[in-house]
């Protein structure tokens, strides 16, 4: 690998750039606001920016994608381009464009799939208006406290009705027992009366 595409090179030539192009913006801005550094800082800036343009126009574009590495011939024109194989050589490999690719692909749709299904319904809960759902729990709430105040009751009052049925008992045989003794009193006092 050459200088020009080490990282170190790619360091330096982005440092200079950016070096220069801060020297030239101040030295404009001196000179804008008629500032006695604008005469000194704006020519060297500008001879640093020329000077670095200069450099890239002859080092020429560096090489982003190598896609010659997986196709090679590719950089060729006149190049027979084939893609190597799954083996990793020249030939007696499965060819990555055949079902392997379709295969890695499909699953790769599948899980785009969901994730954009898992999207959708985050968007939906999103969108969801949630400014009444405060006021509606502390109605649920006050509801379900006073569900059970009226359960309390009920069973207060089963209580009740059942102390109120046994006194009721009680006062029947009561009656039951006055009802003979004043039956007794009357057939005392009328001795006349047989029964």
């Amino acid at each position: 690998m050459s200088f020009l595409h080490s990282k170190g090179f790619k360091y330096l030539k982005n440092l200079i750039i950016g070096v220069g192009a801060s020297v030239v913006l101040v030295g404009a801005l001196f000179k804008i606001m008629h500032h006695p550094l604008g005469h000194v800082l704006l020519p060297w800036g500008m001879g640093v920016e020329a000077f670095i343009f200069f450099f890239l126009g002859v080092i020429g574009p560096e090489k982003d994608y190598y896609w010659e590495k997986l196709y090679p011939g590719l950089d060729n024109y006149k190049g027979d381009v084939t893609p190597i194989t799954a083996g990793g050589g020249g030939g007696g490999g499965q060819a990555l464009n055949g079902p392997v690719v379709e295969e890695k692909l499909g699953g790769m749709l599948s899980e785009l799939q969901i994730m954009s299904k898992s999207m959708s319904s985050l968007k939906a809960l999103q969108d969801a208006d949630f400014t009444g759902t405060a006021d509606q729990i502390k109605s649920m709430g006050n509801f379900y406290g006073k569900l059970n105040e009226a359960m309390s009751n009920l069973a207060d009052s089963a209580d009740d009705a059942k102390r109120y049925k046994e006194q009721m008992k009680a006062l029947n045989q009561n009656l039951g027992s006055l009802n003979s003794v004043y039956g007794n009193m009357l057939a005392a006092m009328n001795p006349n009366r047989q029964a």
